[in-house]
């Protein structure tokens, strides 16, 4: 086939308003003008394969770097025309293609009055759903980087029949479920909290944010946050468990023998611990120094009770059974069984306790 010369539509007037335009979207919103252009370019070629029935190999060439904005349908060289979308006369095709023969294609370029309506109404489409798809991705990609994180929302409003409450976080939206809330915390219209991010789901309609008040998270990040030790790993946060809006235990390690874990933990006359108490509405929070030794940690988690034994079951099943003074047997087991039961959360043993003398009389 003999070499064609390729009509090159140039940059116009018009096509630099466009180009300005793709720019100017790239400044304000942060979205890419090549990854724009290529989303038109997909849109016009689209266009104008429905609405002018352009064949399937029709171009279209839009680049911001060089302000080149060209539009083709290719056309194959027939005697006798019936799909004028897609055939053309030799007399017609020589005015494109000095070399066009019978049978080959040439490229019919369109001008700007042509596919103006269509580019026009594409673009804005277009530019309306990658300015949504880009902000979506920059949010999910925001706050995928403060998954298992802490951050202060606003309260916009409650729902008073569902109790879920709607928060601004940043420039978007979440709501803090009420399952996701501690019992008797009530917040007013503008109020600031601070929220835990369990999980960031990139949903159909945008990253959807899962956050939460009664996560166990929410206090390890606290304690990170207001002990220098945890935050550059002198102490470690072994485990947690906690029931939300009344206690808390945390078992914590020292990896340096000079540092105390628990002291650390609580702070000079109880200042670190107290501001997250504050923080949590007064929940009480328990900090017990972890250990290796299974006898040694569950009675460090049956604390404030004190534990005179810890007989391990010999079976291996994880149990075990804790003996403490008559006295304190109440406290041992806490109100409604709640210290033992964290405790054997926070441990992962099963807990059976006795008093010393054998008797269960206060329980």
């Amino acid at each position: 086939m003999a070499s064609r010369t390729k009509v090159t539509k140039e940059k116009d007037n018009s096509n630099s308003e466009f180009f300005e335009a793709l720019s100017l979207m790239e400044k304000e919103k942060g979205i890419p003008a090549v990854l724009l252009a290529e989303k038109i370019a997909t849109a016009i070629g689209n266009a104008i394969r429905r609405d002018m029935g352009a064949s399937e190999d029709s171009i279209v060439e839009i680049n911001p770097e060089t302000g080149r904005f060209y539009v083709a349908m290719r056309k194959t060289v027939v005697d006798d025309v019936l799909d004028p979308a897609q055939e053309i006369l030799p007399e017609e095709a020589a005015k494109y293609d000095s070399g066009a023969i019978l049978g080959g294609t040439v490229e019919v370029p369109l001008d700007t009055k042509q596919f103006g309506r269509i580019a026009a109404q594409t673009a804005k489409h277009v530019i309306r759903q990658g300015i949504r798809e880009v902000e979506r991705g920059q949010l999910f990609a925001e706050y995928s980087s403060r998954q298992h994180d802490i951050v202060t929302a606003t309260v916009l409003k409650t729902d008073e029949k569902k109790g879920n409450i709607t928060l601004e976080i940043g420039k978007s939206e979440a709501v803090l479920p009420k399952s996701e809330q501690v019992p008797d915390e009530a917040f007013a219209d503008g109020a600031r909290i601070k929220v835990y991010v369990v999980d960031v789901v990139n949903g159909e309609k945008g990253p959807r944010i899962m956050i939460s008040r009664t996560h166990p998270g929410l206090v390890k990040r606290l304690f990170e946050m207001e002990v220098p030790e945890i935050f550059d790993g002198t102490i470690e946060i072994k485990s947690i468990s906690r029931e939300a809006g009344s206690r808390t235990k945390l078992a914590v390690w020292s990896n340096d023998e000079n540092v105390d874990p628990v002291g650390a933990c609580i702070g000079p006359k109880g200042q670190r611990v107290s501001a997250i108490v504050e923080e949590l509405g007064g929940e009480k929070i328990d900090v017990v120094k972890y250990s290796n030794e299974p006898e040694a940690f569950i009675a460090a988690a049956l604390s404030p009770a004190d534990v005179l034994t810890v007989e391990i079951d010999p079976d291996g099943a994880k149990s075990c059974r804790v003996t403490v003074p008559d006295h304190q047997l109440s406290l041992a087991i806490g109100n409604k069984g709640q210290n033992a039961r964290l405790a054997a959360k926070l441990t992962g043993w099963k807990i059976d306790i006795k008093p010393e003398s054998g008797f269960y009389g206060e329980e």
